[in-house]
């Protein structure tokens, strides 16, 4: 039994439908909630943007790298998830 959970996603002009994690979907709905985007909207940019072989592939790269920024030194202080130790190191 699969885990991935398959929802229909408009690109444009076209229907498609990607496979994720739960916890992919509800990391992609958290960035589409700070982004002020609809899934579609961002969904639609990553595939025109995309450098992977799919889709589904180009939304996990997508949604590891918005986290990735989000956990730099920088971004780490401009959410407030309080010190850094490494900062606090210094």
């Amino acid at each position: 039994m699969s885990t991935l959970i398959s929802r229909n996603i408009t690109l444009s002009d076209r229907r498609t439908s990607i496979r994720l994690e739960p916890e992919m979907w509800d990391a992609l709905n958290e960035i589409c909630t700070r982004e002020s985007r609809t899934v579609h909207d961002l969904c639609a940019q990553i595939d025109r943007e995309r450098t992977q072989s799919g889709l589904t592939a180009g939304v996990r790269v997508f949604i590891l790298n918005y986290f990735r920024a989000a956990a730099t030194e920088d971004g780490h202080a401009g959410i407030s998830h309080g010190e850094n130790p490494k900062a606090a190191q210094r």
